[in-house]
């Protein structure tokens, strides 16, 4: 045991002091901390003020269209009503558009009869101007629902009410009530596990291409075995990893849990992160990686060379792509039989389970049950890799085939 952490604290060392590693430790917080502001402002800002003009010889559509653009929960607009209009209005309204006066102006003509609906037509300064127009349709949407049920006889406070958003209550015991904010996050964590485990996974094996190409190992191995090399290799590199994602966690959980993001973006938005999502996460972070690091050990002992390597890595790749392609059946139903039979695959089950724990509702016996299988699973891993890394650590020049491989597995 002492070996192992002898090997340990000098990976672990030599690769917290490296460049890349205090570069990665910074960039990240500040890309995930300009992401969610960003986003925040930008979906914040994304609505309409314009300063536009309705035309229309139904002053009570009008004034209602007016309420609706000038109060609504997307729009800031500036609305001018003109009613009913004159035989130059048009020109007028040309001329203002032209001096960049208005935004645009909506010409209402009315319906012959109560059969047929009235004519819009939107005149705009910019036709790209998409956000306006969208909130023009919306509005009118409402403004001819309100409409029509109280030409039908309903009492117009019904119609106010009939027509006030219907507010979804999620709220459970242990559970957020923000579900777009818990969405957000856990895909957010889901996304930094992947690229963690696939980052220091492969970090293990260059670790060990390094070593070989160097003719290091014939000296270690004098005082050192095999197995001690390997498990002190994952362990150092392990501790990288987890340094790194909990620099990344606490920046996570200072900017979700103040209201900076509130105060820089003028909004409500925030990204919560519960403590059964961070303890989980840790969790089934270090079996994910432990499993990855154990194969990608096994793929550096195997190979010479970065190039060579790189043809292999598609056995760490494929399960972690697969993950990727099944979100499209966990994401919509995270308890749904496609999701449960995808979470207790040992190589999906870290980054799976971990979203459906944070989604869904699995209960306790699937998670007990996923974590043993993922124990189980990597003990089979280790015990085959630590035997071809026995073996391959001082095979030099050949890439081996199949057939040696699992000679390897014998002699060892």
């Amino acid at each position: 045991m002492h070996n192992v952490w002898l090997i340990a604290k000098r990976e672990y060392f030599e690769r917290i002091r490296t460049k890349s590693f205090l570069l990665m430790t910074i960039a990240i917080p500040l890309l995930m901390g300009g992401g969610i502001l960003g986003g925040a402002m930008v979906g914040h800002k994304t609505q309409s003020n314009s300063h536009i003009a309705v035309v229309s010889t139904d002053l009570q559509m009008a004034t209602d269209l007016q309420n609706e653009l000038e109060h609504g929960k997307h729009t800031k607009m500036v609305v001018d009503i003109i009613s009913p209009p004159g035989a130059d209005t048009r020109k007028v309204l040309d001329g203002e558009l032209a001096d960049k006066q208005l935004d645009g102006y909506l010409w209402i003509t009315p319906a012959s009869n109560s059969h047929v609906r009235p004519r819009f037509l939107w005149t705009p300064k910019s036709r790209a101007d998409i956000v306006t127009r969208g909130a023009i349709s919306e509005a009118l949407r409402t403004v001819m629902t309100t409409e029509t049920l109280t030409h039908q006889g309903m009492d117009k406070s019904d119609v106010q009410l009939l027509m006030k958003p219907v507010e979804l209550d999620s709220s459970q015991a242990g559970k957020n009530d923000d579900s777009e904010s818990a969405f957000f996050s856990a895909y957010v964590l889901f996304f930094l596990m992947y690229f963690v485990i696939m980052l220091y996974g492969m970090n293990v094996a260059r670790s060990i291409i390094e070593e070989k190409t160097s003719r290091i190992f014939e000296v270690l191995l004098a005082t050192i075995r095999p197995e001690e090399m390997m498990a002190g290799k994952v362990i150092g590199v392990g501790s990288v990893g987890l340094t790194q994602v909990g620099i990344w966690l606490l920046t996570a959980i200072l900017l979700t849990s103040t209201s900076l993001v509130a105060q820089a973006t003028g909004s409500n938005f925030h990204v919560p992160l519960t403590a059964m999502q961070i303890v989980f996460f840790v969790v089934f972070f270090l079996l994910g990686y432990l499993l990855y690091s154990s194969i990608a050990a096994a793929l550096g002992a195997m190979t010479n060379s970065e190039q060579e390597l790189q043809q292999l890595n598609m056995f760490l790749v494929m399960p972690l792509a697969l993950c990727m392609f099944s979100l499209s059946f966990v994401i919509p139903n995270p308890d749904g039989a496609a999701a449960t039979a995808i979470s207790f695959i040992p190589f999906c089950t870290p980054l799976i389970m971990y979203m459906r724990i944070s989604m869904g509702h699995p209960s306790w016996l699937q998670i007990g049950a996923s974590i043993l299988l993922m124990i189980a699973t990597i003990y089979a891993v280790l015990w085959l890799a630590s035997r071809i890394y026995r073996v391959g650590i001082l095979m030099y020049g050949k890439k081996p085939n199949l057939p040696e491989i699992l000679r390897w597995l014998k002699y060892s």
